[in-house]
């Protein structure tokens, strides 16, 4: 019996999650512009390009202009829709924000250029989500909702099927299966595509990482169960802890029901384009080793690979190199200690300091940080899971927990967050940015106006944090 025709839809990730995931997003805008017309003849679903760590890299490390990287890239992409990676009420920071911030930004992002806006929250609080895709569907921005997948007793089929059903009803165009820690094997993949499907009638994208050595195969296995959209990279920046190659998906595909319909030899212009660029950072050592090859331990602790990186580093600080093995074996414990959160930033980088702390100081918890404590709180929303109820009167002792959405107690920010940039502001975006990294920013604006009036300004030296999202 003849398969009927149903072509994949490809979202490219090399200018966003591939060089997040390899090089700790330090690729440059003026890396990035000179390939974009021949990307923009690929034929892509879209091209993610923005949001996630990119925000934060631009202004911190590479002294650039985020809003400044998609107004150009939006010139040069004239047929390709653009996606950006947002975090829910977090937006692209690590704690939770107004409702008037997150609504403001979104505004900002689609007039800048932005097509479709991923949408997540790092416990799949879908309370958290209401804002941005309520702001989005007001611009007239596509609304894609990612679900954070993960493992663990309460993450059912049913669940997930479920959860499906109440995206669909919040409005959103799409559902993504966001994958970080590539723990999503092949034939589980046939099972949760097939409840997505069940439980809604809109498109569903898969979004995984190389890390654990299964993505092609869950990709496959998704195609096959009716999974529309598949997130890939061009072959210099895929693999380790990125996604799977464009090329090999689509010839894959190639003469299949699932056909693709783009041609290899433009994807081979732009894969020769970027390979002297992952050339030089393997010299610099920006692109490490490290991070290429397959790492089991996902599987086995399910921890993203970024967030491995980023223990290690932690350890290495302490001179408690020694005590690697001791802190993947806590970092269970201590996700099941909060509510069984998927590990997806900024709960991933949560429950990894912590459990770091737990092991250094060979007592648990004798050391907390405040984000764990805020978790606790309810100041993140709400677990699918309840919090070790011992564990959370000891730390938060007669302060009583929220329940409600935690952006219902925070009031308008946006008028002081103006009133404190004035002194730097050059565009009605830089509000924004200071809003998310009032530091980083505020430095930023003052090498900003140093290069305008042509001061000669030293950039900081770029380090090697990784931002696993």
């Amino acid at each position: 019996m003849a398969i009927e025709k149903k072509p994949v839809k490809i979202t490219e990730t090399v200018l966003r999650d591939a060089h997040q995931s390899l090089i700790a997003t330090r690729m440059t805008t003026e890396e990035m512009l000179p390939i974009v017309p021949t990307m923009d003849k690929v034929g892509y679903h879209a091209v993610e390009c923005w949001g996630g760590a990119t925000f934060d890299a631009c202004l911190r490390f590479l002294k650039e202009d985020p809003w400044v990287r998609l107004r150009k890239l939006r010139d040069g992409f004239k047929n390709t829709k653009l996606q950006m990676l947002f975090r829910g009420q977090n937006i692209l920071g690590y704690n939770h924000y107004s409702d008037d911030v997150v609504e403001y930004f979104v505004q900002k992002s689609v007039a800048n250029g932005i097509d479709i806006i991923r949408i997540f929250d790092c416990f799949n609080d879908l309370r958290n989500l209401e804002t941005a895709v309520n702001a989005a569907k007001k611009e007239k921005g596509e609304v894609q909702v990612a679900l954070s997948y993960t493992l663990g007793s309460a993450y059912t089929l049913d669940y997930w099927r479920e959860t499906a059903k109440k995206i669909e009803d919040m409005g959103a165009d799409s559902i993504c299966i966001k994958d970080m820690a590539g723990l999503l094997i092949p034939y589980e993949a046939t099972n949760l595509v097939t409840a997505l499907k069940e439980g809604a009638d809109i498109p569903i994208e898969m979004h995984t990482h190389y890390t654990s050595g299964c993505a092609a195969m869950t990709y496959m296995k998704s195609v096959e169960a009716g999974a529309d959209i598949i997130d890939t990279a061009i072959s210099p920046f895929a693999m380790g802890t990125s996604q799977p190659a464009t090329e090999v998906l689509v010839k894959t595909f190639e003469g299949t029901p699932y056909d693709t319909g783009l041609d290899l030899n433009i994807l081979d212009e732009v894969a020769n384009y970027f390979r002297p660029i992952r050339e030089k950072y393997i010299a610099s050592g920006q692109m490490s080793t490290k991070v290429m090859g397959v790492n089991v331990k996902t599987l086995m602790y399910q921890v993203p690979g970024g967030m491995l990186s980023n223990l290690v580093s932690q350890l290495k600080e302490a001179h408690a190199e020694d005590k690697y093995d001791a802190v993947l074996e806590e970092v269970p414990r201590v996700r099941k200690d909060l509510g069984e959160p998927p590990l997806v930033t900024p709960s991933s980088q949560i429950v990894g300091t912590q459990a770091v702390l737990n092991v250094l100081q060979g007592e648990r918890y004798k050391m907390v940080t405040k984000e764990t404590r805020k978790v606790l709180h309810g100041d993140f929303g709400s677990t699918i899971k309840p919090f070790n109820a011992e564990l959370q009167k000891k730390i938060l002792g007669d302060d009583e927990p929220i329940t409600c959405r935690p952006a219902d107690l925070i009031p308008p920010q946006l008028p002081k967050f103006e009133e404190e940039v004035a002194p730097y502001k050059q565009q009605d975006e830089d509000v924004l940015s200071y809003a998310l990294f009032p530091q980083v920013a505020t430095e930023f604006f003052k090498y900003r106006d140093a290069q305008q009036k042509k001061v000669d300004v030293n950039v900081a030296d770029k380090d090697t944090q990784s931002y696993p999202v």
